[in-house]
Order: C-alpha cells, then sequence, then structure tokens
C-alpha cells in the first residue's frame, strides 16, 4: 500500500520539487494551495502524513494545525516548513500540535528522513495494537484507539505527544534518557536544540497541569520519567 501525503504549500516552484522528488520514490500526493482548502482536505482525506507550509493564504499554517487537532481531534502527523528560524517562531509551531518543522531552504532528502521517521511512529502504533494499554499510577494510553487518560479523564495530546507517554509508560517507574527518546521519535533525523523540551512542555500542559500531583519529572543531565506513586507527600 503506498503512502499518501498532502501537501499544503503556496509555491508552485516548492510543490513541483516536492512532486519530482518524492512521487518517483513511490508516494502518492495530494496538494492545496491555501490554508482553507487544505484544512477542508486533511478532514475529508485519509493521509499518512501532512506537509504544511506556515505562510499560507486564507489560513495560516498555525491556526490550521491547531484547528485539526483541538477542534477536530485529527492525530495525522505533520511536519511544518517555515522560513523563519527562530527560537519563538519553532515553539508556535510545536504548540500547535505539529510533530516536526524544517526551516527553509530545507533539503528534500532530509524531508523524506522526517516523513519515515513519522511513518515509523505509526507504525509503532499499529504493531502494538495488540497490547492494548499501557498503565502506570493513575496514568493510561490505550495504543488501538490512540487515546490517553489520567484518573479517567481524557488528555488531549498530540501524536509526538502521545508516543512521549507511551515510551515514559513502557519504561516507567525507570528512566528514559534523553537521547534514546529523540532516536525514537526522530530516528538519525532529530531537529535538535529545543524541539524535544518543547514537547515535554506541552505533554506537562495536558497531563500534570490539571492535576494536583505532577507525574512527568525531568532527571537533570539525563533524561525523563513518570514519578511513582510512592513519591507523593
Amino acid at each position: 500500500m503506498s503512502t499518501t501525503l498532502l501537501i499544503i504549500e503556496d509555491n508552485e516552484d516548492i510543490l513541483a520539487n516536492l512532486y519530482a522528488y518524492l512521487e518517483p520514490l513511490g508516494y502518492e500526493l495530494d496538494c492545496a494551495r491555501n490554508g482553507r482548502a487544505g484544512l477542508e482536505m486533511a478532514l475529508e482525506g485519509s493521509f499518512d502524513v501532512i506537509v504544511l507550509d506556515v505562510m499560507l493564504p486564507g489560513m495560516d499554517g498555525v491556526t490550521l494545525c491547531r484547528t485539526l487537532r483541538e477542534k477536530h481531534g485529527s492525530a495525522t502527523p505533520v511536519i511544518m516548513l517555515t522560513a523563519r528560524d527562530t527560537v519563538a517562531d519553532r515553539v508556535r509551531g510545536l504548540e500547535s500540535g505539529a510533530d516536526d518543522y524544517l526551516v527553509k531552504p530545507f533539503s528534500l532528502r532530509e524531508l523524506e528522513a522526517r516523513i519515515r521517521a513519522l511513518l515509523r511512529r505509526g507504525h509503532y502504533v499499529e504493531t502494538n495494537a495488540s497490547g492494548g494499554a499501557l498503565r502506570f499510577a493513575d496514568i493510561e494510553a490505550d495504543i488501538p484507539a490512540h487515546r490517553a487518560s489520567r484518573q479517567g479523564r481524557e488528555l488531549r495530546l498530540s501524536p509526538t505527544g502521545f508516543r512521549i507517554l507511551c515510551e515514559l509508560l513502557k519504561a516507567a517507574p525507570g528512566i528514559v534518557p534523553r537521547e534514546e527518546l529523540e532516536h525514537t521519535l526522530w530516528g538519525d533525523a532529530a531537529p535538535g536544540g529545543s524541539a524535544l523540551r518543547t514537547h515535554i512542555h506541552e505533554l506537562r500542559q495536558a497531563v500534570d497541569k490539571p492535576f494536583d500531583v505532577p507525574r512527568i519529572e525531568t532527571v537533570s543531565h539525563v533524561g525523563y520519567r513518570l514519578r511513582p506513586e510512592t513519591d507523593e507527600a
């Protein structure tokens, strides 16, 4: 079965380059040239990955991604393309629910590597579907349904946030080293910088902020873990 990509990009030259590079590799591509059309296609179609430009006519990419995640509960992985390389811009994109980002001009080879990394995450969920749920303390992740909850309350997580939580649940109460988590998420194409910290921050907003007892703990210079109940006061 071919991999289907939705490319939401208004630059004709970039679109042409993406089609010329990705189609011969076996990807099935569809595209939209403005934000509103892209949102409609993303909701109506079934895509494995969405490649989303930030600067779009009609609706910008950040708003589009946030709408997909928060209003429609879409779990389709999103790679965001941006011409801006400041930390604030990258954080803004990841906080909207994007799983990864690339700064223009970008390498087509690197983009394809990032796409494959996102597809491997989907394979992880698929191959673990028979495993049912992961549980630790008051947190549970239903892998087949791609849903997580704490104290019975559903947690709204991005696909990357869900993957991180699953890795923490699998290791709990042990520590997941930072380098191991980055490799699990992105393979050899890890974006570096503050990407992982931003995803952890967003995960904390969902898992810890609404509750009295924080669960996600940073182990300085090592990685992250879920705090066991015996650590509670």
